[in-house]
């Protein structure tokens, strides 16, 4: 078996040095985060406010986390004080809560707002309308401590090749409408299984569980 060391240094070397890389990290334990964190990575990305707590406070302070699963509201006020990247915001009313607490800790808390880009029940997110909706909000112009700097999304998980070309290029397309307009810089699409064709269809930063990790090792 490939060790972590190998498989993180073959990714970063076959891919442009622009793609930012996200080790999704969500069920893995402390010990394999670490090992990955020991070869320089410092990106992970959790989908439970609770869960990135827990390792919030049980390792390394410098470690840049991302909140890429579906929000909490009651809960989003927890990860303010050091969250580096929220990905899945869906409302005005969690920008809201975000603008509120980063007061609080003199911070300006980075968002992507997530896309719908497919048609699977358990893949959430907004439509092109309503990005909009959202960027020209009259509550969002008036918030001082949160940004929305980019776009995120997940294509069909057994897609064939084109249908998820299709739905990274749908993606795309929406971010490069918005890209100048809002000062956009991050385009998060693609995971393990499909991050080359992510890439190629504009990607800036993909998000890797299984090719970092293996097999979800549960703590």
């Amino acid at each position: 078996m490939k060790t972590i060391e190998y498989r993180i240094f073959s990714i970063k070397k076959s891919i442009p040095k622009n793609i930012k890389i996200l080790a999704v990290s969500k069920n893995q334990d402390i010990s394999s985060i670490k090992k990955v964190y020991q070869t320089g990575h410092r990106d992970f990305g959790e989908n439970y406010i609770q869960e990135m707590i827990l390792k919030y406070k049980k390792l390394p302070k410098d470690i840049r986390w991302h909140m890429i699963g579906r929000i909490q509201s009651n809960k989003l006020k927890y990860i303010v004080p050091f969250i580096n990247l929220i990905h899945s915001v869906q409302r005005i009313e969690h920008l809201k809560i975000i603008n509120k607490e980063a007061l609080k800790y003199n911070r300006i808390i980075n968002c992507l707002l997530q896309i719908k880009i497919c048609n699977e029940k358990n893949k959430s997110g907004i439509t092109n309308k309503k990005v909009h909706e959202i960027l020209e909000n009259d509550h969002y112009k008036n918030m001082k401590n949160v940004k929305i700097i980019g776009l995120m999304g997940m294509a069909t998980f057994h897609g064939s090749i084109q249908k998820i070309r299709h739905e990274f290029d749908y993606l795309n397309k929406i971010y490069n409408e918005c890209k100048n307009k809002y000062k956009y810089s991050v385009l998060s699409m693609g995971m393990s299984r499909d991050y080359p064709i992510a890439i190629e269809c504009g990607s800036t930063l993909i998000r890797l569980g299984t090719f970092f990790f293996g097999k979800k090792n549960i703590q």
